[in-house]
């Protein structure tokens, strides 16, 4: 299927998600503004899937540009896509609801298009997103994901979420949520970090065998956080492998990159807040990888994470100690 600026795939319960994402991630010291006036200028090049969450802490930000380019005519607001996420403090049922709604009114929306459980392992319940202890150690929770996924589902049946997915899960922790007694809604997506060092080619054949889409992150490697990212992690985009075949289609490693997982079947997240690049990283469409290209640049794999989560390698529902 040849792929445009409209693009989407057609998710397991019939509603249709942006090929291309706007991430609006972003380190701590960075100014909120920022993801403010990314997101609209995003939205102004024609991005149409708009990716947050809670524990970005900009959501009234992101959802003010919402806002204002529904409010000046540039799109409505049934035309976007908005993704957000329920943080590791409420997994509990009773407090699933109570998480997205916190988001929705920092938003000022009335619904999202799709939720998603940020990441499996669970943190104690409470107003403090990171709890821990007095040896600053995180303080863990264990609900199950089946419980969790119950409140999730009732937040499709109330019309707050048209849709609803996880995050960071591995082949086991799905199988868990689609083998579930009384399953409603199977999770439509997974969202996962998904690059050329870290292709997840086993996960996102296991996906596909599920209908569940591969929503990548950090495809163009990552926003090098101190916080969590190793310093000297190698940089993705200067790869010489990338840059020699971004090179002779006269494109940046970014688009090829991102390219390469569009052409994989991955719906992709981009994140930046420069307006040149947040406009490159959309041009896509008119250019294709012969299957050579696709076939050199899957060599590249290194099973490489850049966010491995080590704080919470002990949790019990760690999820990167598996294969995949």
């Amino acid at each position: 299927m040849a792929l445009h600026k409209d693009s989407y795939v057609l998710l397991n319960d019939g509603n249709k998600m942006p090929v291309i994402g706007y991430g609006t991630y972003a380190p701590q010291k960075v100014p909120k503004s920022l993801a403010e006036e990314g997101t609209k200028v995003a939205i102004d090049v024609g991005y149409r899937h708009i990716d947050a969450a809670f524990m970005y802490q900009n959501e009234v930000e992101v959802g003010r540009a919402i806002r204002e380019k529904i409010a000046d005519g540039t799109v409505k607001r049934e035309d976007l896509f908005y993704t957000g996420k329920l943080w590791s403090n409420f997994h509990t049922p009773e407090r699933v609801r109570h998480g997205l709604e916190k988001s929705l009114e920092d938003l000022q929306l009335d619904y999202m298009d799709l939720f998603i459980i940020h990441t499996p392992f669970e943190l104690k319940p409470g107003d403090d997103p990171f709890p821990v202890d007095e040896n600053g150690k995180f303080l863990y929770h264990n609900t199950d994901l089946r419980d969790t996924w119950k409140a999730m589902e009732a937040l499709k049946e109330a019309g707050l979420v048209k849709s609803i997915g996880v995050s960071n899960f591995n082949k086991t922790q799905l199988e868990w949520i689609l083998s579930m007694p009384g399953l409603k809604y199977k999770p439509v997506c997974n969202q996962v970090e998904c690059h050329l060092y870290l292709n997840q080619s086993k996960l996102l054949e296991f996906c596909k065998s599920k209908d569940i889409v591969l929503v990548g992150y950090s495809v163009l490697g990552s926003s090098r956080d101190e916080n969590w990212i190793d310093q000297n992690s190698p940089v993705l985009l200067e790869d010489p492998v990338l840059n020699a075949i971004a090179k002779k289609h006269n494109r940046t490693p970014a688009q090829v990159a991102m390219r390469y997982q569009l052409q994989r079947g991955v719906v992709v997240l981009a994140k930046s807040f420069t307006p040149a690049r947040i406009k490159q990283n959309f041009q896509l469409f008119d250019f294709q990888l012969n299957s050579e290209e696709m076939e050199t640049l899957n060599g590249v794999d290194k099973n490489m994470r850049y966010l491995d989560l080590k704080p919470f390698a002990d949790h019990p529902k760690y999820p990167f100690a598996d294969e995949y």
